[in-house]
């Protein structure tokens, strides 16, 4: 392959990401919720194959982001639109923020892939570092593939002392694109048209008294309360 035609690939791979990118973000927030209760109840609706209930108890904050695509030749990238929840200290989950993941990699890969995401965020400070800005995973907080099954015994140390646990679901196939270097970062504006409120940060949503026009946000809500209560272990 001469150059010409090398980056005419290139070119054509940087338009083909773009385009994905608009696709993964279309759809209204409504429907991101949506996506992303259906995701949580695959994933919860088997706990013997699922989170560990236990894990989730003693998590700061959960990232769900349905459908991220992969997509790459040569050059690759990933994005996805989701949402945000924090675990309250009584227990409860709060309302979610919206959030974005983003991503890019160079080296040999082929292929399309959608993945299904879900982040168990292990520390405060991780659900700090993406409120406040983009957020950089491998870089800004340590990620390893979490455990699955009613018990958490299985876990190695190497996530047990990883700030954010991994959970996919993928379909398609992928070659040589990781998770590590991935952005995530609030959806500022997704927030303002969802909840309304022009300028409205994500600790308003989080600790606040925000309101949410969506039933589907309750229903999200209790799914993760029963599904971290001791009863519902």
């Amino acid at each position: 392959m001469n150059w010409k035609r090398f980056l005419m690939v290139i070119l054509a791979v940087g338009f083909l990401l773009c385009q994905t990118a608009t696709f993964a973000a279309a759809g209204t927030e409504d429907d991101k919720i949506e996506s992303s209760l259906n995701v949580l109840r695959d994933i919860t609706d088997i706990p013997e194959t699922g989170i560990p209930p236990a894990l989730l108890c003693d998590a700061h904050g959960i990232v769900i982001v349905p459908d991220v695509v992969k997509l790459g030749f040569i050059v690759g990238g990933k994005y996805g639109a989701g949402i945000l929840m924090v675990h309250k200290e009584d227990g409860t989950w709060s309302n979610p923020s919206f959030v974005s993941l983003y991503g890019g990699s160079f080296g040999w890969q082929i292929g399309a892939q959608a993945t299904d995401l879900i982040l168990v965020i292990k520390s405060r400070r991780g659900i700090d570092g993406i409120r406040n800005g983009k957020f950089t995973i491998g870089a800004d907080a340590s990620v390893a593939a979490g455990p699955v099954g009613r018990s958490a015994s299985a876990a190695t140390d190497v996530t047990l002392k990883a700030e954010i646990l991994s959970y996919s679901r993928s379909r398609g196939v992928f070659a040589g694109l990781s998770l590590e270097g991935a952005a995530l970062q609030i959806d500022h504006k997704a927030n303002e048209t969802f909840y309304g409120k022009p300028d409205i940060f994500a600790d308003d949503i989080f600790y606040g008294e925000s309101t949410s026009p969506s039933g589907t946000v309750w229903k999200i809500k209790k799914l993760l309360t029963d599904y971290t209560s001791p009863s519902g272990n």
